[in-house]
């Protein structure tokens, strides 16, 4: 089992939205960074877990935990010209980006701050999150960092 963290700004799509979505389901479009989009093509399976993390808001962090549950599939918002995801570059034959089905699976706890992630840089050395000027919306999580950041939820803020 692989192990993400998966991000999206809150007014746009927030793990609340996640679990009011029919069967606890979304698809995970509009992703348009090809790091981020090998992860989804060539790593990502079905059955990992991925922390949503609420970005670009007053307080950005942890706010839930979800579940892959899909194989990837071609993003139908590259081939919508009314899309702000809309890439005319990409071919229906040869789709350019890929999306996956998410699940719901619980909010956490207590909302985990990146503020309070970056006061812990020994335990999660290595964590692409805390990186300067790390802006990917889908980054692959360390098991050990999983970990620390599921404690990290059970305790005091």
């Amino acid at each position: 089992m692989n192990y993400w963290l998966i991000k999206s700004e809150p007014e746009a799509f927030s793990i609340d939205d996640l679990k009011a979505a029919p069967g606890k389901k979304e698809h995970w479009d509009g992703i348009r960074n090809y790091q981020a989009r090998n992860f989804i093509r060539d790593e990502m399976q079905k059955g990992d877990l991925a922390f949503f993390y609420h970005s670009n808001c007053a307080t950005p962090g942890i706010v839930g935990i979800c579940e892959i549950v899909s194989d990837a599939y071609p993003d139908h918002t590259q081939f919508d010209s009314n899309s702000r995801y809309f890439d005319a570059g990409s071919k229906p034959d040869n789709p350019r980006w890929l999306m996956r089905d998410i699940k719901y699976r619980r909010k956490t706890r207590r909302l985990v701050s990146l503020s309070e992630l970056k006061e812990h840089t020994a335990p999660l050395e290595g964590f692409p999150l805390i990186r300067r000027g790390n802006r990917l919306s889908i980054m692959p999580v360390a098991p050990e960092h999983w970990e620390f950041i599921l404690a990290l939820e059970k305790a005091e803020s």
